[in-house]
């Protein structure tokens, strides 16, 4: 434990990848700590199964230039991958023009490198807590492909990995016989690759698995876990804060963190905060191991769906739905990523052997950038992590624990 004077009583509402990172670094620090959730067990949201990937050099933002040019065709619902439900709301509308106004070309390359050094904090901290925790969550280090399937896709990827290379990134690009090269599984779809980006650092975990690790490292330091619990909203207290909970229950704290995913949006308006995330829902499947399972993880771009094994079994996740706002299981999208999967790497699992079927809803910014900041006198936000949270989480939890500490 790293221990420090000025010990305060945190509340963190929230225990998923990035309120379990959070707690239990702060109870790292001497902080007393209480996570709470309304799930019946940590890392059942969102974290619950996501892609597993950690992906410290693409930190792209998704508001870019490219998308920009897509909006057309993804309004239409023409792209299978990409979805947009259109709301009236004046908060969708209001995230809408951030987000169009992020995707010039300036703000895409300053999110994306602002992302990178998130991550490459993020890669230190997780490092630091896996270590001294001994937490086991089915890490791996295999590296990643980043498949492109035109020339004009792989331009532009080169044009990113020129730009992170001068920020100590290193990537290299292949063509396709040097991809299939690196990993042999992709060998039966040679012909579609116009070339990939080959990262050796890129690692894999299990996220729902961290977070049960992380609550047991948590119970150990004395740390408090409420599941079943809501918090109805946070109220100041003077000067601290206090949570409610729908049973009317009142809890004070010296400081209250806001891990909350998309729920962290009803709870800051709470204290008439409006923060600028909107939900976009992704799917997975986990199966078992197939005849080719390859051992990096993959990004197809094209095709919006990354694979990642986790031991004998392999996450297979994708499919982008903004403006969706539930976790309901849609079986033709579900149907929709099985078939890209199917298409991208056919013997990457035993697709008639679908384990689990899963939805959930990313905390996107209009920058893709997470929100690590108070928000009211004693509340810190550290949420909006969109696509990136697992791979984010530890690094902004690192960044909280400076705000409360007074470090920055």
């Amino acid at each position: 434990m790293l221990a420090m004077s000025g010990a305060q009583d945190i509340i963190v509402i929230g225990a998923g990848v990035v309120g379990m990172a959070t707690a239990l670094t702060l109870a790292d620090r001497g902080h007393r700590v209480t996570v709470i959730d309304g799930a019946e067990g940590p890392g059942l949201g969102t974290s619950f199964a996501n892609g597993a990937q950690l992906s410290y050099a693409y930190t792209d933002a998704l508001a870019s230039p490219g998308v920009l040019g897509e909006l057309p065709r993804l309004a239409l619902g023409r792209d299978p991958a990409f979805r947009l439900r259109l709301h009236l709301d004046p908060d969708f509308l209001r995230w809408g023009l951030a987000f169009l106004r992020n995707c010039a070309i300036d703000r895409f390359q300053r999110n994306t490198i602002a992302g990178l050094a998130l991550a490459a904090r993020a890669r230190d901290a997780l490092e630091e807590l896996t270590q001294r925790h001994a937490l086991d969550y089915a890490q791996a280090m295999p590296g990643k492909i980043h498949l492109y399937r035109s020339a004009a896709a792989l331009s532009g990827a080169e044009r990113m990995a020129a730009l992170k290379a001068r920020y100590g990134v290193r990537q290299e690009v292949l063509d396709p016989d040097a991809t299939v090269a690196h990993e042999p599984a992709l060998a039966p779809i040679r012909h579609d690759i116009a070339g990939a980006l080959h990262t050796a650092g890129e690692a894999v975990g299990d996220p729902h698995l961290f977070c049960t690790e992380a609550a047991a490292a948590l119970r150990r330091l004395g740390g408090t876990l409420r599941f079943g619990t809501r918090v109805a909203r946070i109220v100041e207290d003077g000067a601290t804060p206090a949570i409610i909970l729908t049973t009317g229950e009142r809890i004070g704290a010296d400081r209250v963190v806001l891990a909350a995913a998309t729920g962290s949006v009803a709870l800051a308006r709470s204290l008439g905060v409006r923060l600028p995330i909107q939900p976009v829902k992704g799917y997975s499947i986990t199966a078992p191991i197939g005849a080719a399972t390859p051992h990096a993880s993959i990004t197809d771009a094209a095709n919006r769906v990354v694979f990642a094994r986790l031991g004998d079994r392999v996450r297979i996740a994708g499919l982008a739905d903004l403006g969706a706002r539930d976790t309901t299981v849609d079986g033709k999208r579900l149907a929709a990523l099985i078939a890209s999967a199917r298409a991208a790497l056919p013997g990457a699992a035993d697709y008639g052997r679908i384990e689990m079927r899963w939805a959930g809803l990313r905390p996107m910014t209009p920058n893709s950038l997470p929100i690590t900041r108070a928000i009211a006198p004693g509340v810190i936000a550290n949420c909006g992590h969109g696509a990136l949270g697992w791979t984010w989480a530890a690094g902004s939890a690192r960044e909280v624990a400076d705000l409360i500490g007074g470090r920055t």
